[in-house]
């Protein structure tokens, strides 16, 4: 049996029908600035303004060669940039690779919120390779179906993802990254909490979500955490990373520095909160 130990602020009277589950300010207030961190560096991926390098250069590729621009962004959401100095030592390690000769990932440095599992070797790299052959290129994959709309070709990809070792916060990071950069169309409309299945499905997350919400149903969980994104006019995007920092205690800067983090953002999360 394992122990698990939530970080929790002491009880002062705080309520919030935003977040029935929360007892404590100094909880909502550090949920107020992970949605600030969570959302300023969704605006910097999308404003193509500051970007981290390897950011960047995704960026610049998406127009000659989307194919490595993508799986650029896959290493990304499955390795996790480091925390420290040199962020994407460990991503830049494996791109010296080929795509499809990356088979070794026992000397990468890996992040915190990384999606791989040592045990399972290079499972997940070969599923995912074999996903995207089937479509013919990754570009047709995250592609799908013309007609689809940007929140419904995000949920559908996102189904789509679920490989075996690529965890749900790692399907969903990918495809925040690919569409806050512009290299395809995708937009997060919910958090996919019914969508997710298997033992990936009990995430940071979502146990956090749970703790907030003060509900397990994932459809209620979803409804309220619409709520909470509209009241704080955030996209429902942000909430994802930001539920998953606050719950475990610990940000992951995912390469970019607090500076990020939208003092807008955290303004109209203490307004919506009543803090």
């Amino acid at each position: 049996m394992r122990v698990k130990r939530q970080q929790r602020a002491a009880e002062d009277g705080y309520s919030s029908p935003l977040l029935p589950g929360v007892r404590a300010s100094a909880d909502a207030v550090r949920l107020a600035d992970e949605l600030a961190f969570a959302n300023g560096r969704l605006l910097v991926l999308a404003g193509a303004e500051e970007l981290p390098a390897l950011y960047a250069g995704a960026q610049a590729l998406a127009s000659s060669d989307l194919e490595q621009a993508t799986w650029i962004c896959f290493l990304s959401a499955y390795l996790c940039p480091l925390e420290g100095p040199e962020p994407f030592a460990g991503i830049e390690a494996a791109l010296l690779t080929e795509r499809d000769e990356l088979e070794d990932l026992s000397v990468i440095e890996l992040g915190p919120r990384t999606s791989h599992d040592a045990a399972r070797g290079v499972e997940t790299l070969r599923a995912y390779r074999a996903w995207y052959g089937q479509a013919g290129s990754q570009a047709a994959a995250f592609t799908g179906d013309e007609s689809w709309t940007p929140e419904r070709r995000f949920e559908r990809i996102f189904e789509r993802l679920a490989l075996p070792g690529f965890t749900r916060a790692a399907r969903y990071e990918l495809l925040l990254l690919l569409g806050s950069l512009g290299l395809y169309e995708l937009r997060a409309g919910s958090l996919q909490f019914s969508s997710s299945r298997g033992a990936g499905s009990e995430d940071p997350a979502t146990i956090a979500a749970k703790r907030v919400f003060a509900i397990g149903d994932p459809l209620l969980l979803e409804r309220r955490a619409k709520a909470l994104a509209e009241a704080c006019s955030t996209p429902i995007g942000a909430l994802e990373p930001a539920l998953a920092d606050w719950g475990l205690g610990v940000r992951a800067t995912r390469g970019f520095s607090a500076d990020v983090a939208d003092e807008q953002t955290r303004r109209r999360a203490h307004d919506a909160l009543g803090l």
